[in-house]
C-alpha cells in the first residue's frame, strides 16, 4: 500500500510518518501531484497557520488536486481546518470540502479555559462510521489547537472545550480529525489503523 503524506510547509509531519511506520504502512512525504494522485491513501497533517498553508498549497496547485482526489483522504489538525470552507485565522478562504466554518476559541473564563486548547479530551457523540470502528465510548485523544470547526451534518464525533465542536468530520472519501492521532496512544493508533483499512 502506498500512502502519500502531503508536504505543505507545516509542522508535526514527522511524527505522523513515524506513527504510520509503526503500523507497517510505507508512507512518503511529498508535494508531487503525481505521487499523491497515484497513492492508495492520502494523509494531510500539520500544525501551523491557515493563510500561510493555503498560499503554499495554491503555489504548488495542491489546492486543486486535493479537491479531485478519489482515494481515502485524512486531514489531521490544521489539515481538518484547511478542508473546511473558511477560517477566522487571518480571514482565510480554505478548500471547502466541508461546508463548515473554523472559528477561534474565545475563553468565557480565562481561569478555567486556556487558549490554545492543549491536552487530553474526550471524543463524544460518536457516529457509526468506519473510522470509529472498535473504539470504546468517549475515548480520550490529544489536542493542540486555538481554532475549531463548528458542528455540522458532516460531524461524526464531537469534543467539548468551552463549547462543543467538530472533533471529526466525514464526507465522501474525505475524513478529518482535529486531535493528533499520532500523539493519542492506543486510541490514535486505532483511528489510523481504521483509516488504513478503508
Amino acid at each position: 500500500m502506498k500512502i502519500a503524506v502531503i508536504k505543505y510547509n507545516s509542522g508535526n509531519v514527522q511524527s505522523v510518518l513515524y506513527a504510520l511506520e509503526r503500523l507497517g504502512a510505507g508512507a512518503i512525504l511529498t508535494d508531487d501531484p503525481d505521487e499523491i494522485r497515484t497513492s492508495d491513501k492520502v494523509v494531510f497533517p500539520g500544525q501551523g497557520e491557515a493563510s500561510t498553508a493555503m498560499r503554499y498549497l495554491k503555489a504548488k496547485k495542491l489546492d486543486t488536486l486535493i479537491k479531485e482526489i478519489k482515494q481515502p483522504f485524512l486531514g489531521v489538525c490544521l489539515g481538518l481546518q484547511l478542508l473546511c470552507e473558511h477560517s477566522e485565522e487571518n480571514n482565510t478562504d480554505c478548500l471547502g470540502i466541508f461546508p463548515v466554518k473554523v472559528k477561534k476559541f474565545i475563553p468565557e473564563n480565562s481561569q478555567e479555559f486556556k487558549v490554545p486548547h492543549v491536552g487530553w479530551n474526550e471524543l463524544e457523540n460518536l457516529s457509526h462510521n468506519p473510522l470509529l470502528k472498535g473504539l470504546l465510548a468517549n475515548p480520550f485523544v490529544y489536542y493542540v489547537h486555538s481554532f475549531y470547526a463548528e458542528l455540522a451534518t458532516e460531524t461524526i464525533a464531537t469534543t467539548h472545550y468551552i463549547h462543543d465542536f467538530s472533533a471529526m468530520l466525514h464526507r465522501d472519501n474525505y475524513y478529518a480529525i482535529q486531535a493528533h492521532p499520532e500523539k493519542s496512544g492506543l486510541v490514535g493508533e486505532k483511528l489510523l489503523s481504521n483509516f488504513l483499512s478503508l
